[in-house]
């Protein structure tokens, strides 16, 4: 069936979410915002054109996670992961004096909840049998 969900599906998600945000912005200097945004002139095609396709991403994973999650969903897996950010601070698993360990770990979770937000319908079908609107076959 189309509709299943797999560990590899789930994992493709996250890489295309790991692509669009890690290539949006990341602390290393080598990402769209540097190139991109930063350095704006010259003006090129190239420049609009990624910066297009980069939209484009955004677009696809932030209108995908609300419709799955929902506000409530989207707020309930953001509180979450906040309070696992700072649990692993806590724990010394990120120091809390490294600006770019949280920025990192801060890109890690918006990546996390696009994957999550991508995954969530198929998820909620699995487990629950429950079918959104927009998983109904027409022709059936």
């Amino acid at each position: 069936m189309a509709n299943q969900i797999s560990w590899s599906g789930v994992g493709l998600r996250f890489l295309f979410a790991l692509i669009v945000v890690f290539g949006t912005y990341n602390p290393t200097g080598y990402s769209y915002f540097h190139w991109g945004i930063q350095t704006l002139s010259p003006f090129e095609p190239l420049k609009v054109v990624t910066g297009i396709l980069f939209v484009i991403g955004w677009v696809i994973f932030i209108r995908a996670t609300m419709r799955s999650l929902g506000g409530v969903g989207l707020a309930l897996v953001a509180v979450l992961c906040a309070a696992l950010l700072w649990l692993f601070i806590d724990w010394g698993l990120i120091p809390k004096d490294s600006a770019n360990a949280i920025v990192y770990a801060t890109l890690l979770i918006i990546t996390f909840i696009m994957t999550v937000g991508m995954s969530w319908s198929h998820v909620r079908r699995r487990l629950s049998g429950q079918v959104d609107m927009d998983d109904v076959d027409e022709n059936d």
